[in-house]
């Protein structure tokens, strides 16, 4: 199986999670389910401590190995300054296109490190095709939730079978186009992951509390321990 076909199978299992979460969202919110707000709540900081494992043992490790400090703090906070202003810009806009906007500002440039990365190490794009997944689906989960206030059911839910899609052609793009630029590669990492950091605290984190109630905050807890583990597997 030459890496062309592995990383679009590795893509679509990264971003069917999108699909996959909305679904689950949908079939959840049908039934009357107890604690229904908690396990929202739970699920939306699961995404979180998914996401900072990913920073943790993935984009930042690889990407700051051969990067100069001063290179390190333009990248990384042009990253969080960039994911700032599209937040912004996200929000003046409102209604689903702002939804949209938030799930592909991480998944994108993600998609393409996965791409970029098979050039040097399969086990490195495994591992970073398993961290998007596992945001990929509490996103999913949650952004359904936003979506459908906007469309049908059935819109919602064809709309994120599209959106799963989308980094296939992402990644393809980092095989063809920056397989052999390492710079790059270590660029668009720490570039996403000081987005991604900013995107947690702004968005993630407060999103998950409910007040008087400390359960959801585990979640977070959670998905972090599924990034050691499949950190330390592969």
């Amino acid at each position: 199986m030459n890496d062309t076909v592995i990383i679009i199978l590795y893509s679509s299992a990264a971003g069917l999670p999108i699909f996959i979460g909305g679904l689950f969202s949908y079939i959840f919110q049908l039934k009357q389910v107890k604690l229904k707000d908690e396990i929202n709540h739970w699920v939306i900081a699961f995404g979180g401590g998914a996401l900072l494992s990913a920073i943790s043992f993935v984009l930042i490790p690889k990407a700051t190995a051969d990067l100069s400090y001063i290179r390190i703090i333009i990248i990384f906070m042009g990253g969080t300054f960039t994911f700032l202003t599209l937040d912004i810009l996200s929000n003046k806009v409102g209604g689903s296109v702002a939804q949209v906007l938030s799930m592909m500002m991480d998944f994108i440039p993600e998609a393409l490190a996965l791409g970029a990365s098979f050039a040097y190490n399969h086990n490195f794009g495994l591992l970073l095709a398993m961290f998007i997944g596992l945001q990929n689906l509490p996103e999913g989960f949650n952004s359904y939730i936003e979506l459908k206030r906007k469309m049908t059911n059935k819109q919602t839910l064809f709309l994120m079978l599209g959106l799963s899609f989308i980094g296939i052609i992402a990644s393809l793009a980092g095989e063809y186009l920056l397989s052999s630029r390492t710079k790059v590669i270590d660029t668009i990492m720490l570039f996403s992951g000081g987005g991604i950091l900013y995107l947690i605290f702004q968005d993630i984190a407060p999103m998950s509390k409910i007040k008087n109630n400390w359960i959801p905050a585990t979640g977070a807890s959670a998905g972090f321990l599924i990034g050691i583990l499949g950190n330390k597997l592969l």
